[in-house]
């Protein structure tokens, strides 16, 4: 019981000890945390509500893509084509069809969840490396159905033009307006995934990471729940498509690269593969360093006049590589392998030695 709370602090139900947020000074940063979220648009700058919007939007697609890699083992490098169909299945349901924001969000996560499934049907033959590779297919494939084939709806490479949400008479466009929609969103989806992890449903998605053969002889269903953990990313990566539609208001193939689902996965390994805190830090950290690196890399460019077009367009993907590389050679266990240290530390108090 130490290990599990501060000094001095014991379960006595089954209830307690379950419990996400366990004592009263959790309850208090929770809530003020929430409080202080809710409130930053009434003093934040409209770019730094633009950096937290674009934040909690990339963390509903890496908790997908956690759900998948980080607590059932399968590799994909696809997640970026599946925000994809989210994105255009909003756009034309909202812009075409005029349907509301709610019904959009419904059918964007359901329809990027189907398409996960089709592309997690392999999962059954192969894994790993072949895996990773059958997963990179979607990346190529959709991007072009979307902007050849279905051009006639899609509008192709030239950009979607998305209609601000309305609810309730009111419409939001700006970025705080925004943040009021993406930041709950965003709350609610990082609740769900570490509930689910806690389910039999996780438990299953663990033991087949770690041993799938022990896991089907314990009488799992090792592909069903592959497909599950297919379909809950794919989920996952629609609600990040339906707004990230409705935050840059115009779809183009280019917005959805190989390169942000390789992202999405460094995010991962950063923040701490299997932890729905590590998605969180792994996101933060990132996005943050990008900003920073944005606004160095501007400046250098004014220094360094001749290296100014390299230091704008490829400092950034520099950075990010190098710092993937070092948490990987020394914190494979991520920002969140902190964490764990700090709480252990902070429950052990005054027990510390």
């Amino acid at each position: 019981m130490a290990l599990n709370r501060p000094c001095g602090y014991y379960d006595e139900s089954y209830g307690q000890d379950m419990a996400i947020v366990r004592t009263r000074l959790q309850w208090v940063i929770l809530i003020g945390g929430l409080v202080l979220l809710f409130a930053l648009p009434i003093f934040a700058s409209g770019r730094i509500l633009s950096v937290l919007n674009a934040i909690a939007i990339t963390l509903i697609a890496v908790h997908g893509i956690n759900i998948l890699t980080g607590y059932c083992g399968q590799i994909s490098l696809g997640q970026s084509a599946f925000v994809a169909v989210g994105a255009y299945i909003t756009g034309i349901l909202t812009s075409k069809l005029g349907f509301s924001f709610w019904a959009c969000l419904t059918c964007s996560a359901l329809g990027a969840g189907l398409v996960g499934l089709i592309f997690g049907l392999p999962s059954v033959r192969i894994k790993g490396f072949y895996l990773a590779m059958s997963t990179l297919a979607a990346q190529f494939i959709i991007p072009v159905v979307i902007a050849n084939p279905l051009s006639g709806i899609t509008g192709g490479w030239d950009s979607l033009v998305v209609k601000p949400i309305e609810i309730g008479g009111v419409v939001f466009r700006t970025q705080a307006s925004m943040f009021y929609i993406i930041i709950p969103l965003a709350v609610l989806m990082t609740f769900f995934a570490k509930n689910l992890v806690r389910t039999g449903t996780g438990r299953a998605f663990i033991a087949i990471r770690d041993n799938e053969l022990a896991a089907e002889v314990q009488g799992i269903n090792v592909f069903a729940y592959k497909l599950l953990a297919f379909f809950i990313c794919s989920v996952y990566a629609g609600v990040a498509g339906c707004l990230t539609a409705y935050w840059i208001k115009a779809l183009n193939p280019t917005n959805f690269t190989l390169m942000n689902s390789i992202w999405y996965v460094g995010m991962m390994i950063v923040g701490g593969m299997g932890s729905t805190a590590g998605a969180v830090f792994g996101v933060v950290f990132l996005r943050t360093l990008e900003e920073i690196t944005k606004i160095s890399s501007s400046y250098l460019a004014t220094i360094f006049v001749t290296w100014g077009p390299f230091l704008q367009g490829g400092l950034s993907p520099i950075v990010y590589g190098l710092v993937i590389t070092l948490f990987l050679i020394f914190e494979p266990r991520g920002i969140a392998h902190w964490w764990e240290i700090f709480k252990a530390s902070y429950r052990l108090t005054p027990f510390a030695y």
